[in-house]
């Protein structure tokens, strides 16, 4: 499975932005989906999760209320939309795939097998 993340973009805080992850090579119908991020200087962080029938959501403290996930499996796309956007989300956001069709989701990076290349989101305070 192939993975890129689209819809990055410069905003000012408050503002919002969907993120957009299509998969290829194959179908995330299997998978449970998530959303890292990783700013200039620090490691990269869990964000959100969302299992593979999207009866299961697992949200980072920081994005809690924030930002939702979801997935289109027909399209084989995965969605990161956030909203009332702070400084401190600025970060370039990747989006990974891991094969399990668990309800219980993962927030470490090791449990994650195939990612794709991030976008970048910047927040101008």
């Amino acid at each position: 499975v192939q993975l890129q993340a689209s819809g990055g973009g410069l905003v000012q805080t408050g503002a919002s932005l969907r993120l957009s992850c299509a998969a290829s090579g194959g179908s995330i119908s299997n998978y449970a989906m998530a959303w890292f991020r990783q700013a200039p200087g620090k490691v990269r962080e869990f964000v959100a999760a969302i299992s593979w029938t999207s009866s299961s959501t697992k949200f980072a403290r920081s994005v809690r209320g924030r930002f939702t996930i979801s997935r289109d499996n027909a399209k084989n796309m995965v969605y990161l939309r956030m909203n009332s956007l702070r400084p401190e989300d600025t970060a370039t956001y990747y989006c990974a795939a891991d094969l399990y069709e668990g309800t219980v989701l993962e927030d470490q990076e090791r449990e994650y097998n195939y990612w794709g290349h991030g976008t970048q989101v910047t927040v101008s305070s």
